[in-house]
């Protein structure tokens, strides 16, 4: 299940996802995301589907590797689609003791859930395709307007990047404390929830020193690299639109468009 945590991580391969500005997937994963929420119907989600095969699609990363990460979020998927089953008043479709299905509940209830997997999915695209430090750059560049208002941007975008770049490291040590915690006789599969709860304080403790640990190092290479912030700071690799970025907003707009138009019609 640790393992199965694919957000932060970066996977290298020469598509055409991988290529573009990290501008452009910034703005398209926000795109996405608003569209989710706009669709109220089973002809936005059919294009929101189309949208995201065709980015996975041209990202060249394996569809089995993206859905891995679901696994982490199975229990809040569980959650979710449970609650809106039969806590949604309407029409009764099933009912047995305190428990009611309705027609509404059904139809709010797998809307819900293809969101929350379609959101995690379409996160996982942007962070497979792009480096923390191309995340770190385009968030800095996107959102630079901001500093007119005195937003500290590349602040923020710096600590961004780096809480996505510890989430595999920090996935990586639990793997490694649970193994060593499971040699020793450790038990975290039986027992009720507050049992498992207990179980997890071994591994918790030193995962929490180690992250400590690692926060310091970093914050000390910094410091003896005479990091000063972004003020003045110049880019070995400076970020460029090129013409599949353009190809690409024009895109996103046609799909905003699409999107909009099914929500008025249906």
């Amino acid at each position: 299940m640790i393992r199965d945590i694919t957000l932060g991580q970066y996977y290298p391969v020469d598509s055409m996802i991988h290529r573009l500005d990290p501008r452009t997937k910034l703005f398209g994963t926000m795109v996405f995301i608003l569209s989710l929420f706009m669709a109220d119907s089973l002809w936005g989600y059919l294009a929101a589907t189309v949208v995201l095969a065709a980015a996975i699609r041209c990202s060249k990363v394996p569809f089995r590797f993206i859905v891995k990460g679901l696994k982490a979020v199975v229990f809040l998927l569980i959650i979710s689609v449970s609650f809106n089953l039969f806590l949604t008043p309407g029409t009764p479709v099933v009912q047995f003791w305190i428990f009611k299905i309705t027609r509404e509940g059904i139809r709010l209830a797998v809307f819900m859930g293809l969101r929350l997997i379609y959101l995690v999915i379409g996160s996982s695209v942007m962070t497979l395709t792009t480096t923390p430090n191309q995340l770190t750059d385009g968030l800095e560049k996107g959102l630079h307007f901001l500093n007119k208002i005195h937003v500290p941007v590349h602040e923020i975008a710096m600590m961004m990047s780096i809480a996505l770049r510890f989430i595999p490291i920090l996935v990586e040590e639990t793997d490694k404390i649970m193994k060593a915690q499971m040699a020793r006789g450790a038990d975290f599969e039986s027992g009720n929830l507050i049992q498992r709860a207990k179980s997890m304080i071994p591994i918790l403790v030193p995962l929490f020193i180690s992250a400590f640990r690692r926060a310091t190092d970093l914050a000390m290479a910094m410091e003896a690299r005479c990091y000063r912030g972004g003020e003045g700071r110049t880019k070995m690799k400076p970020l460029k639109y090129r013409g599949a970025d353009r190809a690409a907003y024009a895109l996103f707009f046609v799909y905003l468009a699409v999107l909009t138009v099914i929500r008025l019609a249906v």
